[in-house]
Protein backbone atom coordinates (compact mmCIF):
# COMPACT_ATOMS: atom_id res chain seq x y z
CA UNK A 1 0.00 0.00 0.00
CA UNK A 2 1.15 3.53 -0.71
CA UNK A 3 -0.98 5.37 1.84
CA UNK A 4 -4.45 6.95 2.06
CA UNK A 5 -5.68 8.40 -1.21
CA UNK A 6 -2.65 7.26 -3.14
CA UNK A 7 -2.44 4.95 -6.15
CA UNK A 8 -1.37 1.30 -5.86
CA UNK A 9 -0.28 1.00 -9.49
CA UNK A 10 2.62 -1.40 -10.11
CA UNK A 11 5.35 -0.70 -12.64
CA UNK A 12 5.21 -4.39 -13.63
CA UNK A 13 2.59 -6.57 -11.94
CA UNK A 14 3.87 -10.15 -11.78
CA UNK A 15 1.54 -11.06 -8.92
CA UNK A 16 -1.60 -10.38 -10.97
CA UNK A 17 -0.23 -12.67 -13.67
CA UNK A 18 0.63 -15.37 -11.10
CA UNK A 19 -2.90 -15.30 -9.71
CA UNK A 20 -4.28 -15.74 -13.21
CA UNK A 21 -2.04 -18.75 -13.87
CA UNK A 22 -2.82 -20.65 -10.66
CA UNK A 23 -3.28 -23.58 -10.09
CA UNK A 24 -1.56 -24.61 -13.33
CA UNK A 25 1.66 -22.89 -12.38
CA UNK A 26 2.00 -24.75 -9.08
CA UNK A 27 1.11 -28.04 -10.76
CA UNK A 28 3.81 -27.49 -13.42
CA UNK A 29 6.44 -26.82 -10.76
CA UNK A 30 5.28 -29.85 -8.78
CA UNK A 31 5.70 -32.10 -11.83
CA UNK A 32 9.35 -31.08 -12.03
CA UNK A 33 9.81 -31.72 -8.32
CA UNK A 34 8.22 -35.15 -8.78
CA UNK A 35 10.31 -36.34 -11.74
CA UNK A 36 13.49 -34.80 -10.30
CA UNK A 37 15.16 -33.98 -13.62
CA UNK A 38 16.13 -30.45 -12.58
CA UNK A 39 18.75 -29.97 -15.32
CA UNK A 40 17.76 -30.54 -18.98
CA UNK A 41 14.52 -32.25 -18.01
CA UNK A 42 11.72 -33.00 -20.51
CA UNK A 43 10.23 -29.51 -20.17
CA UNK A 44 13.34 -28.06 -21.85
CA UNK A 45 12.71 -29.87 -25.14
CA UNK A 46 9.00 -29.07 -25.00
CA UNK A 47 9.70 -25.40 -24.42
CA UNK A 48 12.25 -25.22 -27.23
CA UNK A 49 9.75 -26.76 -29.64
CA UNK A 50 7.07 -24.25 -28.66
CA UNK A 51 9.45 -21.28 -28.86
CA UNK A 52 10.62 -22.37 -32.29
CA UNK A 53 7.05 -22.70 -33.56
CA UNK A 54 6.00 -19.38 -32.04
CA UNK A 55 8.85 -17.40 -33.59
CA UNK A 56 9.05 -19.21 -36.91
CA UNK A 57 12.68 -20.27 -36.43
CA UNK A 58 14.10 -23.72 -37.15
CA UNK A 59 16.02 -23.94 -33.89
CA UNK A 60 15.48 -22.65 -30.36
CA UNK A 61 18.31 -23.17 -27.87
CA UNK A 62 17.33 -22.27 -24.33
CA UNK A 63 19.97 -21.00 -21.91
CA UNK A 64 20.57 -19.44 -18.52
CA UNK A 65 20.08 -15.75 -19.40
CA UNK A 66 19.69 -13.25 -22.22
CA UNK A 67 23.33 -12.29 -21.71
CA UNK A 68 24.46 -15.89 -22.24
CA UNK A 69 22.19 -16.08 -25.29
CA UNK A 70 24.14 -13.22 -26.88
CA UNK A 71 27.51 -14.60 -25.79
CA UNK A 72 26.78 -18.11 -27.04
CA UNK A 73 25.94 -16.79 -30.50
CA UNK A 74 29.12 -14.70 -30.70
CA UNK A 75 31.26 -17.62 -29.51
CA UNK A 76 29.61 -20.00 -31.97
CA UNK A 77 30.31 -17.56 -34.79
CA UNK A 78 33.99 -17.42 -33.80
CA UNK A 79 33.99 -13.68 -33.12
CA UNK A 80 37.19 -12.48 -31.45
CA UNK A 81 40.23 -10.25 -31.46
CA UNK A 82 40.31 -7.68 -34.24
CA UNK A 83 36.59 -7.95 -34.98
CA UNK A 84 34.33 -4.91 -34.71
CA UNK A 85 30.84 -5.58 -33.38
CA UNK A 86 28.42 -2.70 -33.97
CA UNK A 87 26.10 -2.04 -31.03
CA UNK A 88 23.83 0.88 -30.10
CA UNK A 89 25.12 3.00 -27.24
CA UNK A 90 21.59 3.34 -25.84
CA UNK A 91 21.05 -0.12 -24.43
CA UNK A 92 21.62 -2.28 -21.37
CA UNK A 93 25.23 -3.17 -20.54
CA UNK A 94 24.89 -6.79 -21.68
CA UNK A 95 24.78 -5.71 -25.34
CA UNK A 96 28.39 -4.48 -25.18
CA UNK A 97 29.54 -6.70 -22.32
CA UNK A 98 29.30 -9.91 -24.33
CA UNK A 99 31.39 -8.41 -27.14
CA UNK A 100 34.26 -7.74 -24.75
CA UNK A 101 33.88 -11.18 -23.18
CA UNK A 102 34.17 -12.72 -26.65
CA UNK A 103 37.44 -10.84 -27.17
CA UNK A 104 36.11 -8.49 -29.86
CA UNK A 105 35.70 -4.69 -29.95
CA UNK A 106 32.31 -3.06 -29.32
CA UNK A 107 31.85 -0.20 -31.79
CA UNK A 108 29.17 2.20 -30.63
CA UNK A 109 26.44 3.46 -32.94
CA UNK A 110 23.89 6.22 -32.38
CA UNK A 111 20.12 5.66 -32.26
CA UNK A 112 17.05 7.48 -33.53
CA UNK A 113 15.26 9.86 -31.18
CA UNK A 114 11.78 8.76 -32.25
CA UNK A 115 12.09 4.96 -31.89
CA UNK A 116 15.17 4.70 -29.62
CA UNK A 117 16.57 2.06 -32.00
CA UNK A 118 19.75 1.98 -34.09
CA UNK A 119 20.28 4.73 -36.68
CA UNK A 120 21.20 3.42 -40.15
CA UNK A 121 23.18 6.55 -41.05
CA UNK A 122 25.31 6.25 -37.92
CA UNK A 123 25.84 2.55 -38.63
CA UNK A 124 27.15 3.22 -42.15
CA UNK A 125 29.60 5.77 -40.75
CA UNK A 126 30.68 3.39 -37.99
CA UNK A 127 31.44 0.58 -40.46
CA UNK A 128 33.62 2.89 -42.53
CA UNK A 129 35.40 4.18 -39.42
CA UNK A 130 36.04 0.66 -38.09
CA UNK A 131 37.71 -0.36 -41.34
CA UNK A 132 39.83 2.81 -41.31
CA UNK A 133 40.99 1.90 -37.80
CA UNK A 134 42.17 -1.53 -38.94
CA UNK A 135 39.30 -3.49 -37.42
CA UNK A 136 37.36 -6.18 -39.26
CA UNK A 137 33.65 -5.26 -39.50
CA UNK A 138 32.18 -8.56 -38.38
CA UNK A 139 28.86 -8.38 -36.54
CA UNK A 140 25.81 -6.15 -36.31
CA UNK A 141 23.77 -6.28 -33.07
CA UNK A 142 20.51 -4.34 -33.49
CA UNK A 143 18.56 -3.95 -30.24
CA UNK A 144 14.76 -4.01 -30.15
CA UNK A 145 14.63 -1.46 -27.37
CA UNK A 146 11.61 -1.35 -25.07
CA UNK A 147 9.96 -4.11 -27.12
CA UNK A 148 9.84 -2.45 -30.54
CA UNK A 149 11.59 -4.14 -33.49
CA UNK A 150 14.58 -2.29 -34.85
CA UNK A 151 14.14 -1.08 -38.43
CA UNK A 152 15.42 -4.27 -40.06
CA UNK A 153 14.24 -3.03 -43.44
CA UNK A 154 17.12 -0.54 -43.47
CA UNK A 155 19.64 -2.34 -41.24
CA UNK A 156 19.68 -5.77 -42.90
CA UNK A 157 20.62 -4.46 -46.38
CA UNK A 158 23.55 -2.58 -44.82
CA UNK A 159 24.67 -5.75 -43.05
CA UNK A 160 24.40 -7.74 -46.26
CA UNK A 161 26.40 -5.17 -48.22
CA UNK A 162 29.23 -5.41 -45.68
CA UNK A 163 28.95 -9.16 -45.05
CA UNK A 164 28.09 -8.72 -41.37
CA UNK A 165 26.74 -11.50 -39.20
CA UNK A 166 23.45 -10.20 -37.70
CA UNK A 167 22.73 -11.06 -34.07
CA UNK A 168 19.42 -9.50 -33.03
CA UNK A 169 19.31 -8.46 -29.39
CA UNK A 170 15.62 -9.10 -28.78
CA UNK A 171 15.95 -9.31 -25.01
CA UNK A 172 12.92 -7.03 -24.64
CA UNK A 173 10.88 -7.94 -27.70
CA UNK A 174 9.64 -11.53 -27.49
CA UNK A 175 6.21 -11.45 -29.13
CA UNK A 176 6.89 -8.36 -31.25
CA UNK A 177 6.69 -8.49 -35.04
CA UNK A 178 7.58 -6.60 -38.19
CA UNK A 179 5.64 -6.96 -41.43
CA UNK A 180 3.87 -10.00 -39.98
CA UNK A 181 7.09 -11.79 -39.01
CA UNK A 182 7.83 -12.34 -35.35
CA UNK A 183 11.12 -11.54 -33.68
CA UNK A 184 13.29 -14.62 -33.86
CA UNK A 185 12.97 -14.84 -37.63
CA UNK A 186 15.29 -11.94 -38.53
CA UNK A 187 19.04 -11.94 -39.00
CA UNK A 188 21.35 -14.92 -38.49
CA UNK A 189 20.45 -15.41 -34.83
CA UNK A 190 18.20 -13.79 -32.25
CA UNK A 191 18.80 -13.64 -28.51
CA UNK A 192 15.90 -13.42 -26.05
CA UNK A 193 15.83 -12.80 -22.31
CA UNK A 194 13.30 -14.38 -19.97
CA UNK A 195 14.23 -12.23 -16.98
CA UNK A 196 11.08 -11.92 -14.82
CA UNK A 197 10.24 -8.37 -15.93
CA UNK A 198 10.41 -9.16 -19.66
CA UNK A 199 7.21 -9.65 -21.72
CA UNK A 200 7.75 -13.42 -21.39
CA UNK A 201 9.58 -13.96 -18.13
CA UNK A 202 10.36 -16.85 -15.82
CA UNK A 203 10.97 -16.68 -12.05
CA UNK A 204 14.72 -16.26 -12.30
CA UNK A 205 17.18 -15.74 -15.11
CA UNK A 206 16.61 -17.41 -18.45
CA UNK A 207 17.09 -16.91 -22.18
CA UNK A 208 17.08 -18.49 -25.62
CA UNK A 209 18.69 -18.15 -29.04
CA UNK A 210 16.78 -18.64 -32.31
CA UNK A 211 18.40 -19.49 -35.63
CA UNK A 212 17.73 -21.24 -38.93
CA UNK A 213 21.40 -22.23 -39.27
CA UNK A 214 21.81 -25.93 -38.41
CA UNK A 215 25.57 -25.76 -37.83
CA UNK A 216 25.35 -22.60 -35.73
CA UNK A 217 22.63 -24.24 -33.61
CA UNK A 218 24.78 -27.33 -33.04
CA UNK A 219 27.72 -25.19 -31.94
CA UNK A 220 25.55 -23.22 -29.53
CA UNK A 221 24.16 -26.42 -28.01
CA UNK A 222 27.74 -27.55 -27.46
CA UNK A 223 28.79 -24.21 -25.96
CA UNK A 224 25.77 -24.27 -23.63
CA UNK A 225 27.22 -27.34 -21.88
CA UNK A 226 30.94 -26.54 -21.51
CA UNK A 227 31.67 -27.14 -25.19
CA UNK A 228 30.82 -30.83 -25.05
CA UNK A 229 31.12 -33.14 -28.02
CA UNK A 230 29.55 -36.59 -28.18
CA UNK A 231 29.36 -36.69 -24.37
CA UNK A 232 30.08 -34.32 -21.51
CA UNK A 233 33.67 -35.50 -21.04
CA UNK A 234 34.54 -34.98 -24.71
CA UNK A 235 34.87 -31.19 -24.78
CA UNK A 236 35.55 -30.10 -28.35
CA UNK A 237 35.57 -26.34 -27.72
CA UNK A 238 35.65 -23.87 -24.87
CA UNK A 239 32.11 -23.38 -23.64
CA UNK A 240 29.90 -22.14 -20.82
CA UNK A 241 27.66 -23.50 -18.12
CA UNK A 242 24.58 -21.89 -19.63
CA UNK A 243 21.68 -24.33 -19.30
CA UNK A 244 18.14 -23.23 -18.41
CA UNK A 245 16.79 -24.85 -15.25
CA UNK A 246 13.92 -27.27 -15.84
CA UNK A 247 11.66 -25.48 -13.34
CA UNK A 248 12.07 -22.25 -15.30
CA UNK A 249 11.09 -24.07 -18.49
CA UNK A 250 7.96 -25.39 -16.77
CA UNK A 251 7.04 -21.86 -15.70
CA UNK A 252 7.58 -20.49 -19.20
CA UNK A 253 5.39 -23.21 -20.70
CA UNK A 254 2.53 -22.11 -18.47
CA UNK A 255 3.08 -18.46 -19.33
CA UNK A 256 3.10 -19.21 -23.05
CA UNK A 257 -0.49 -20.41 -22.74
CA UNK A 258 -1.68 -16.85 -22.08
CA UNK A 259 1.10 -14.95 -23.82
CA UNK A 260 -0.69 -13.91 -27.00
CA UNK A 261 -3.59 -12.59 -24.94
CA UNK A 262 -1.11 -10.63 -22.81
CA UNK A 263 0.47 -9.08 -25.90
CA UNK A 264 -2.97 -7.92 -27.03
CA UNK A 265 -3.61 -6.45 -23.59
CA UNK A 266 -0.23 -4.66 -23.66
CA UNK A 267 -1.19 -3.18 -27.01
CA UNK A 268 -4.48 -1.96 -25.58
CA UNK A 269 -2.64 -0.32 -22.67
CA UNK A 270 -0.23 1.38 -25.10
CA UNK A 271 -3.15 2.67 -27.17
CA UNK A 272 -4.80 4.10 -24.06
CA UNK A 273 -1.54 5.79 -23.14
CA UNK A 274 -1.22 7.27 -26.61
CA UNK A 275 -4.79 8.55 -26.58
CA UNK A 276 -4.52 10.01 -23.10
CA UNK A 277 -0.99 11.43 -23.20
CA UNK A 278 -0.11 11.97 -26.85
CA UNK A 279 -1.80 15.36 -27.05
CA UNK A 280 0.66 16.93 -24.62
CA UNK A 281 3.69 14.62 -24.34
CA UNK A 282 6.10 12.91 -26.73
CA UNK A 283 4.97 9.30 -26.67
CA UNK A 284 6.78 6.34 -28.32
CA UNK A 285 6.78 6.14 -32.12
CA UNK A 286 6.26 2.69 -33.64
CA UNK A 287 7.46 2.19 -37.21
CA UNK A 288 4.92 1.23 -39.87
CA UNK A 289 4.27 -2.49 -40.00
CA UNK A 290 5.63 -3.14 -36.51
CA UNK A 291 3.92 -4.49 -33.42
CA UNK A 292 5.77 -3.76 -30.19
CA UNK A 293 5.85 -6.16 -27.24
CA UNK A 294 5.80 -3.06 -25.02
CA UNK A 295 8.37 -4.22 -22.51
CA UNK A 296 8.36 -0.59 -21.39
CA UNK A 297 6.28 2.45 -22.29
CA UNK A 298 8.74 5.32 -22.45
CA UNK A 299 7.99 9.02 -22.88
CA UNK A 300 10.32 12.00 -23.27
CA UNK A 301 10.29 14.95 -20.87
CA UNK A 302 12.54 17.96 -20.53
CA UNK A 303 12.44 17.70 -16.74
CA UNK A 304 11.72 14.06 -16.12
CA UNK A 305 13.20 14.06 -12.60
CA UNK A 306 10.60 16.58 -11.39
CA UNK A 307 7.79 14.56 -12.97
CA UNK A 308 9.11 11.28 -11.55
CA UNK A 309 9.38 12.77 -8.06
CA UNK A 310 5.85 14.19 -8.22
CA UNK A 311 4.41 10.89 -9.40
CA UNK A 312 6.28 8.98 -6.72
CA UNK A 313 4.66 11.19 -4.11
CA UNK A 314 1.27 10.15 -5.52
CA UNK A 315 2.14 6.45 -5.50
CA UNK A 316 2.82 6.07 -9.23
CA UNK A 317 6.14 4.31 -9.96
CA UNK A 318 8.41 5.17 -12.89
CA UNK A 319 11.87 4.10 -14.06
CA UNK A 320 14.69 5.46 -16.21
CA UNK A 321 16.11 3.16 -18.90
CA UNK A 322 18.89 4.35 -19.32
CA UNK A 323 20.38 7.34 -17.46
CA UNK A 324 23.80 6.97 -19.11
CA UNK A 325 24.69 5.70 -22.61
CA UNK A 326 27.12 2.78 -22.75
CA UNK A 327 29.87 4.78 -24.43
CA UNK A 328 29.91 7.17 -21.43
CA UNK A 329 30.14 4.44 -18.80
CA UNK A 330 33.49 3.71 -17.15
CA UNK A 331 33.87 0.19 -18.50
CA UNK A 332 33.18 1.15 -22.12
CA UNK A 333 34.14 4.79 -22.65
CA UNK A 334 37.51 3.93 -24.21
CA UNK A 335 35.97 1.83 -26.99
CA UNK A 336 35.45 3.39 -30.44
CA UNK A 337 32.26 4.74 -31.89
CA UNK A 338 30.65 6.28 -34.94
CA UNK A 339 32.23 9.57 -36.12
CA UNK A 340 30.44 12.47 -34.47
CA UNK A 341 29.66 10.41 -31.39
CA UNK A 342 26.20 9.43 -30.20
CA UNK A 343 24.32 12.71 -29.62
CA UNK A 344 20.88 11.14 -29.79
CA UNK A 345 21.84 8.66 -27.07
CA UNK A 346 23.00 11.58 -24.91
CA UNK A 347 19.74 13.44 -25.60
CA UNK A 348 17.54 10.48 -24.71
CA UNK A 349 19.41 9.54 -21.56
CA UNK A 350 18.49 12.91 -20.06
CA UNK A 351 14.78 12.74 -20.99
CA UNK A 352 13.43 9.17 -21.03
CA UNK A 353 10.92 8.11 -18.40
CA UNK A 354 9.24 4.71 -18.40
CA UNK A 355 5.70 4.45 -17.10
CA UNK A 356 3.82 1.50 -15.60
CA UNK A 357 3.34 -1.12 -18.33
CA UNK A 358 1.87 -4.61 -17.99
CA UNK A 359 -1.21 -6.49 -19.25
CA UNK A 360 -3.12 -6.03 -16.00
CA UNK A 361 -3.34 -2.24 -15.92
CA UNK A 362 -7.04 -1.38 -15.74
CA UNK A 363 -8.76 1.63 -17.25
CA UNK A 364 -9.31 2.90 -13.69
CA UNK A 365 -5.58 2.51 -12.95
CA UNK A 366 -4.70 4.50 -16.02
CA UNK A 367 -7.23 7.26 -15.40
CA UNK A 368 -5.75 7.73 -11.93
CA UNK A 369 -2.30 7.80 -13.52
CA UNK A 370 -3.32 10.40 -16.11
CA UNK A 371 -4.71 12.64 -13.37
CA UNK A 372 -1.47 12.28 -11.44
CA UNK A 373 0.65 13.10 -14.47
CA UNK A 374 -1.42 16.09 -15.55
CA UNK A 375 -1.10 17.57 -12.08
CA UNK A 376 2.68 17.97 -12.42
CA UNK A 377 3.93 21.48 -13.16
CA UNK A 378 6.11 20.29 -16.04
CA UNK A 379 3.16 18.81 -17.93
CA UNK A 380 1.00 21.83 -17.20
CA UNK A 381 3.74 24.01 -18.69
CA UNK A 382 3.87 21.76 -21.77
CA UNK A 383 0.11 22.05 -22.22
CA UNK A 384 0.25 25.84 -21.88
CA UNK A 385 2.86 25.98 -24.64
Amino acid sequence: MTGPGKSTIQLIDLQAQRQRLEPGLSEAIQRVLDHGKFIMGPEIGELEAQLSAFCGARHAITCSSGTDALLMALMAQGVGKGDAVFVPAFSFAATAEVVVLAGATPFFVDVRRDTFNMCAVSLEAAIEAASAQGLNPAVLVPVDLFGQPADYRTLLPIAKAHDLFVLCDAAQSFGASLDGNRMGSFGDATAFSFFPAKPLGCYGDGGAVMTDDDDLADRMRSIRVHGKGTHKYDNVRVGLNARLDTIQAAILLEKLKIFEDEIEKRQAVAERYGGGLGVFLQTPAVIDGAVSAWAQYTILLEDRDEVAASLREQGVPTAVYYPMPLDKQTAYRDYPGSPGGTPNCDYLSQRVLSLPMHPYLTVADMEAWFVALRSTSVVQTNVAQ
